[in-house]
């Protein structure tokens, strides 16, 4: 799984920390942590809590090219 930047930029444009948005979408800094490093793979609805917090669309966060894919 590739890392998510867009997640990362997404939140320092909004000046949130990890934390922060941890709380905001009801799970652990941890959470935030594994998503935004590609090691957790989150569900449609922590995905569609995220980007109304961030306010951006799935796409734009979670969207996997099929060239960023590893065969």
């Amino acid at each position: 799984m590739p890392k998510n930047l867009a997640i990362k930029v997404a939140r320092a444009e909004k000046d949130m920390t990890q934390k922060e948005l941890a709380d905001a979408v009801g799970v652990s800094r941890q959470t935030i942590n594994a998503i935004e490093k590609g090691e957790y793979n989150p569900t449609i609805r922590l995905c569609r809590s995220i980007c109304r917090v961030l306010g951006k669309r799935l796409d734009e966060l979670f969207w996997e090219d099929d060239e960023d894919e590893t065969e």
